[in-house]
This record gives structure tokens, C-alpha cells and sequence, in this order.
């Protein structure tokens, strides 16, 4: 079934996304999946003003930011909300872990359910061919702040996230491109992939356009974070710290230290 993804925007730079089928029908109230409501205001808004009608969330972590408004929504709309059973949400009626189905039949989605730690010890990823909602863990350009998790962890969900299909949209959670490709550049400042984006992004905001979906194929080429295994990395990374490095996850935890301390 075809989809649209429609975005609600929450607090400074969330986004959540709203899965709806196409219909022909546009006097009828299409079902609709909320991912990560941080805030049931905006949702309220979109709902309305779309016509639609809410039938699952998902949940990707425990952040306030992602799932303080699910409790609310839930409650208004009598609906099941699904998150990561290794966390603490107490909006969750159908915890799921690595490798469950979501079964939204109103939506004739199926999603696998892919476990990603790093930014939380219990982080999940929904996946359904063509579309990946990844929360907190892949963003474009980047990857979230180790929080409860290892670095290794955090290597370990991003490759397999970069394993998905190349063509697989990437519905992360956050309006942080442009800041991650300042970062991306100083790492790669002759990535031509980078260059072009950063021009890319630069129009989009102009305007308050989305930056995101963005592709897995686009991320791989991009994203330091996918490509700490590649010389061009390791070297600036070598340089930045000083010391030689043995190994990709050793370069990704530098990777990611210096990006906590970037401020370009």
C-alpha cells in the first residue's frame, strides 16, 4: 500500500512523523500511525487539519522528548502504543524488542523491529520496506549522543542500519543536517557528496523545508558516523587526536567525542 509521511513539528527541531495511506477518498479520515509524539499539541493540529484518524504509535526510546505526549494521544483515541520493552515508558501497552513484527492492519503495514542501542541502553528502529524510523540513533549526517550506551553499541546498530536496502528512507527524528554536515565537512573537506548536500540543505532551510527524509545511500556517503572504517576518516580523525588508531570502532568513539566538542 502506497503511503505518505506527513510531519508535525515539536518543541525546537523535533519532528513527528504521521503514516497514512493514500486515498482517493478525501472525505474520509485516513487511519494514521504517530511516531515518537513528544507533544500531542501539534499532533492534535495535524490530525485535524489532515482529516485523520490515529490508529497505532510507536515509540523508539524513552526520551520525553519522544513520548511525552503518547500517554495523552492513547488515551484520546483508544489506541495501542508500542515501544522498546528494555525501557521504562509508562505509555507502552505493547513493548517490542529486536526482530517483533508491528502489525497495523488499518494501515496494511508491517514493520520489523530492530534493536539499535547506543543513545539509550533499550533503543528500537521500525522498519518496513522503503521506510526506516530511527528515532535517536541515525540522523542525517549524524548519530545520536551515547547517553546509556557504548560506543561499540552504537557502531554495531549504524551498521546495521547502513545494511538496509540503499533506497530505504530515513525518517529520523530531529532537524540537525546542517549543524552535522559543519561537523561532516571539518572531518571530509574534500567529500564532494558533502559539499553538494551542505549547498542542498542551505536552500531547504531558506525556507523551513525539511531536510528530511533522507536515504540510506545518501547517509553512507554523508554521514562520518557510517564511514569510520574508510581512510579519509580515520586519517583526519588520527590527525585531530594526535595518536594513530587501530580500528573502526576505534575511530568511531573518537569520531563521536569530537563531535561533542564541536562547535563550528
Amino acid at each position: 500500500m502506497r503511503c505518505s509521511v506527513l510531519h508535525a513539528d515539536a518543541f525546537e527541531d523535533n519532528y513527528i512523523w504521521l503514516i497514512t495511506p493514500d486515498s482517493p477518498d478525501t472525505d474520509s479520515r485516513r487511519p494514521t500511525i504517530i511516531v515518537d509524539p513528544g507533544d500531542e499539541d501539534p499532533v492534535l493540529e495535524k490530525i485535524s487539519a489532515e482529516k485523520l484518524d490515529p490508529v497505532a504509535i510507536l515509540c523508539t526510546h524513552h526520551h520525553g522528548d519522544h513520548v511525552g505526549g503518547a500517554s495523552a494521544l492513547a488515551r484520546q483515541y483508544n489506541i495501542p502504543v508500542y515501544g522498546p520493552g528494555l525501557e521504562n515508558i509508562a505509555a507502552v501497552t505493547d513493548p517490542v524488542g529486536d526482530g517483533d513484527i508491528v502489525r497495523i492492519p488499518e494501515c496494511g503495514l508491517e514493520f520489523s523491529v530492530i534493536a539499535v542501542p547506543g543513545h539509550t541502553r533499550g533503543h528500537i528502529a521500525y522498519y518496513t520496506p522503503g521506510m526506516l524510523f530511527c528515532g535517536d540513533t541515525l540522523f542525517s549526517a549524524g548519530c545520536g549522543r551515547l547517553f546509556e550506551g557504548t560506543a561499540e553499541q552504537m557502531l554495531a546498530s549504524l551498521d546495521r542500519l547502513a545494511a538496509l536496502p540503499d533506497d530505504t528512507l530515513v525518517y529520523c527524528a530531529h532537524e540537525y543536517t546542517a549543524a552535522n554536515l559543519r561537523f561532516a565537512s571539518t572531518v571530509e573537506p574534500e567529500n564532494a557528496a558533502v559539499s553538494q548536500k551542505i549547498s542542498e540543505v542551505h536552500e531547504l532551510r531558506k525556507t523551513n523545508t525539511p531536510t528530511l527524509p533522507s536515504r540510506i545511500d545518501i547517509e553512507k556517503q554523508i554521514n562520518p558516523f557510517l564511514r569510520s572504517s574508510l581512510a579519509s576518516v580515520r586519517t583526519a580523525t588520527e590527525v585531530h587526536v594526535g595518536h594513530a588508531l587501530d580500528d573502526a570502532l576505534a575511530t568511531f568513539s573518537e569520531v563521536r567525542r569530537w563531535k561533542d566538542d564541536f562547535r563550528g
